[in-house]
């Protein structure tokens, strides 16, 4: 299997699978003598952990992240990092059910055509559970990027919108309920209608929105390496993910240009910025933000059909402890790897003379 491996100088590879022994990464290419809140990297791993509220999968996973190699006392060595995450709640017996039929939408059917094999508990290494390794080496990217500020908060869940302007929202609030919306009526109306879908035994899809702010000026490659086609990359390479905007994105097309182009103030920034802070494929020191955009969990706990290995209809249903909704815990995942593609661009950055 192929593409277990995403950037260029500051680069990530991960292994394992959903109910294996445990999943991990190597994380290669970080520069040594970087202070490492060994805390902070589990908090972030603890916003992405399952049975964290009422509201996502009831799996209960500690999630506890052993290091092995990269830090010593509390600083990178500029070694490989090496790590894991030791699986402790894997309930195989719930996938029995689908060893020999395929869930609609969901990876099975085209795994089993690619490979000819398939690690049907828990969708194996398609599982978002290998996720989670992301979450470690973004948090740890962070840290190298300790002057930039990302935020990702849910926007939108199902028909349910938020629609302040992130510039206006309070990101202290998006720790404050089990959705991670900054609003807290919207928060509510979300959570609820999570509980409403969850009892229905379906599922439901929603939009993340991302910020980083203080980014530097210069990050990012004009031809093929643009800023924001790796940034699409990595939004894109989450699991459900099913779509990505930056700036004015797609609401762009119905404006002028003349209503589009982002006037110069004399210090260089910009009296707007539809811009989404890159132009040309680089950063523009503006603040960079983009929505991503999640469909609905494929797995239903309700009664479906589908076919068999033998191309036979089949009636199904899906068993187990799944999320009716991946928003409120995909939240640190875009996070992380929007601080992973920072971080290797700014490495990329370095190997430029000025």
């Amino acid at each position: 299997m192929a593409g277990n491996t995403f950037g260029n100088l500051f680069k990530l590879t991960t292994f394992g699978e959903s109910h294996g022994v445990a999943i991990g990464g190597v994380l290669d290419g970080c520069p040594s003598g970087i202070e490492i809140d060994l805390q902070a990297v589990q908090n972030d791993l603890n916003r992405r952990k399952p049975g964290q509220s009422a509201i996502v999968t009831q799996r209960k996973e500690p999630d506890t992240v052993a290091f092995y190699s990269g830090i010593f006392e509390g600083k990178t060595t500029g070694t490989p990092i090496g790590f894991a995450i030791h699986n402790t709640n894997q309930k195989s017996k719930d996938y029995s059910h689908i060893k020999d039929s395929y869930r609609p939408s969901h990876a099975d059917y085209v795994y089993d055509q690619k490979y000819g094999f398939r690690d049907y508990r828990g969708g194996g290494r398609s599982s978002a559970r290998e996720t989670a390794s992301r979450v470690v080496a973004g948090a740890i990217a962070k840290q190298f990027l300790s002057s930039v500020n990302i935020k990702a908060f849910v926007s939108q869940v199902g028909t349910l919108k938020l629609e302040t302007p992130y510039q206006e929202l309070d990101f202290n609030l998006i720790e404050s309920n089990p959705v991670r919306c900054p609003d807290t009526d919207m928060a509510m109306e979300m959570e609820e209608y999570i509980k409403k879908i969850r009892k229905e035994g379906d599922t439901v899809g929603g939009v993340i929105t991302c910020v980083a702010q203080n980014v530097p000026i210069g990050l990012g490659e004009p031809v093929f390496d643009k800023l924001h086609a790796e940034l699409g990359k990595a939004m894109l390479s989450i699991n459900a993910v099913k779509g990505f905007e930056y700036g004015s994105g797609f609401a762009g097309v119905q404006m002028k240009g003349s209503e589009h182009n982002d006037q110069f103030k004399t210090d260089g920034t910009t009296k707007t910025n539809q811009s989404g802070g890159i132009q040309g494929g680089i950063s523009n020191g503006m603040d960079i933000y983009f929505n991503v955009a999640f469909k609905p969990v494929a797995t239903l706990i309700q009664p479906y059909e589908t076919i068999d290995k033998e191309g036979q209809k089949v009636q199904a249903k899906g068993k187990g402890r799944h999320d009716p909704c991946v928003v409120p815990r995909a939240v640190p995942i875009v996070e992380a790897m929007t601080a992973l593609v920072l971080a290797d661009y700014t490495l990329i950055n370095r190997t430029i003379k000025k």
